[in-house]
């Protein structure tokens, strides 16, 4: 074919898909595409032509009053303030009556974005019909818990106004800002124009929850306030769902990214699918010191919020929950619940993990008690006094033998070295230790130095420990014997209360040295040595190819 030929077949075809254009865009054409796609429309449902229920503060205060005329034994309401309209602020606590509440873990739910954000408030009242049903494991929830539900802590926006501050502009969710708390002290710095946000704050105070689990989710936030109309939400209105944080700050999370797919289990075994925040991005976290590369970290920031005073004060584990679907959030409390009424990975008491409240290198300073209360009493001494302690483990550390030293005051702190004699002469004039054999199982070992952590300088009148204090090590064997086990160098037996404590969980042998009160109220060093047979030989290192060794071989004759 000619040159001419093909460009002239080039055009007629060209010329053929216009003319099939235009007939396929002629007005009939476009008309009838017009009228397929209201007919797929049309088939489709429409749920937002139907209205949700608005709930009114008389419905609520009578709902509660309902249920706790119907569960006294389950349900008890308390006022825990007044909004500076004069409207009470109730808090639900749910639990066994009848068993002792010493012997309970403490959850905090609220719904701190309760004005505009409908879905978290919902959700939370389904829990509570759920809590105080017989269901086999609200029964045990109960037994093992004291549930302290806020469901609605702002109703002057809720009822009044669908915006997210009060009166005064205050969000109780953030307190306003940064710029409000004092985080030197944790301190609230306008406490007469946030009624809601102090309330929140005294019933932290006043139980120390273990958790606090925060519930939002969608409504008419995005509403301009001409656009409310009868502020009544549609059905159908749709949301993406997260579970352990909240987009806006990345720590309002669990230290345990394991407890947050375990509650995400919970809600995709009914339907229900969530985003994972930067894994999901495929993004790293953001830091200050990569403020320049931010563009490309993912956008969570770290941030205080009213939900961080418990962590702040007594090492709660908090976590926030975005709710579009009222089944999904109920499902993902659920699941908290049993993660509460039952054993965690690697933890020897059932319960959330939340008593660890330093670490080094696998050493692990913990609460002391049998009780959940007794440990929350701890937890929340050792928490405001661990910035102070020192810390140190023998180095390399070696199969066989296991260190940690504790070091809970300045004068105790200077007497840690990483010089091994240079430290045993430290301590060779202490009535306490029983040197000997303290310097008997440290010089038989093959290592070098301790590693050692210093913290930060105590006050000059350092507060004794009255509560109690405990020290785990994980060792990596599971089949092992333990063969000696001292504090300060004088033998240990099994205690839960003064001794130690040994098991196995998630790929380690947990030892875990306990001291009461009475002794931790007049001690500010703590040695411990852990001697084990691991009783299984694990190889080490790693040899060329025998062809390689021989040719080096060859060529150094």
């Amino acid at each position: 074919m000619t040159q001419s030929n093909q460009h002239s077949e080039r055009l007629s075809l060209a010329f053929l898909w216009i003319t099939i254009a235009a007939i396929l865009m002629s007005p009939a054409s476009q008309a009838q595409e017009a009228s397929d796609l209201q007919q797929k429309l049309a088939r489709l449902p429409q749920p937002w032509q139907e209205k949700l229920h608005r709930l009114t503060l008389k419905e609520y205060t009578e709902t509660l009053k309902y249920w706790e005329e119907t569960f006294p034994d389950r349900v008890q309401v308390d006022r825990i303030g007044v909004t500076l309209e004069g409207i009470p602020l109730p808090m639900l606590k749910i639990t066994d009556q009848k068993s002792d509440d010493k012997l309970k873990q403490v959850c905090l739910v609220t719904a701190l974005h309760g004005g505009p954000e409908r879905s978290g408030t919902t959700a939370v009242l389904h829990f509570i019909e759920w809590a105080l049903s017989d269901d086999p494991e609200a029964v045990k929830t109960r037994e093992n818990q004291l549930l302290l539900i806020i469901p609605i802590i702002n109703p002057y926006a809720y009822f009044e106004t669908d915006r997210f501050g009060n009166s005064q502009k205050i969000d109780p969710y953030t307190g306003g800002g940064t710029a409000n708390w004092d985080l030197k002290t944790f301190e609230f710095k306008h406490p007469e124009k946030a009624p809601e946000v102090m309330a929140v704050l005294s019933v932290i105070d006043q139980f120390r929850p273990d958790v606090h689990v925060d519930v939002h989710g969608t409504g008419l936030q995005e509403y301009a306030p001409d656009q409310l109309g009868s502020r009544e939400r549609y059905r159908g209105q749709t949301m993406f769902e997260v579970t352990g944080s909240a987009y806006s700050n990345m720590s309002l999370r669990p230290w345990d990214w394991r407890i947050t797919e375990t509650i995400n289990a919970a809600g995709i075994k009914v339907g229900f699918g969530y985003d994972r925040f930067e894994a999901d991005a495929q993004r790293l976290y953001w830091g200050s010191s990569l403020t320049a590369m931010s563009n490309r970290l993912w956008l969570g920031r770290p941030n205080f919020y009213t939900a961080h005073y418990g962590y702040a004060r007594y090492h709660t584990m908090v976590m926030a929950l975005e709710v579009g679907w009222e089944q999904s959030g109920l499902a993902r409390l659920q699941a908290l619940m049993k993660i509460g009424n039952h054993r965690w990975k690697g933890e020897y008491f059932n319960g959330y993990p939340v008593n660890r409240v330093q670490g080094y290198i696998g050493h692990f300073v913990t609460a002391w008690g049998t009780t959940p209360q007794a440990r929350r009493q701890s937890r929340s001494e050792l928490w405001k006094q661990q910035p102070y302690f020192s810390q140190a483990i023998l180095y390399p550390q070696t199969a066989g033998r296991e260190t940690y030293l504790i070091a809970t005051s300045n004068k105790a702190a200077a007497l840690l070295s990483a010089d091994i004699p240079e430290f045993l002469e430290n301590i060779k004039n202490i009535p306490t230790i029983d040197q000997e054999s303290l310097k008997t199982i440290i010089e038989a070992g093959p290592e070098i130095k301790f590693a050692v952590s210093k913290g930060h300088s105590a006050p000059e009148t350092a507060q004794p420990i009255e509560h109690g204090i405990s020290f785990q090590m994980r060792i990596p064997y599971s089949d092992l014997d333990l063969v000696d086990i001292r504090l300060n160098g004088h033998l240990l037996k099994k205690s839960a209360t003064d001794g130690y404590l040994a098991w196995y969980g998630d790929g380690f042998t947990h030892v875990q040295i306990n001291v009461p009160p009475e002794k931790s109220n007049s001690s500010d060093l703590y040695l411990i040595t852990c001697l084990y047979n691991p009783k299984q030989i694990r190889t080490y290192g790693w040899k060329p190819p025998q062809s390689v060794m021989e040719r080096i071989k060859d060529t150094e004759k």
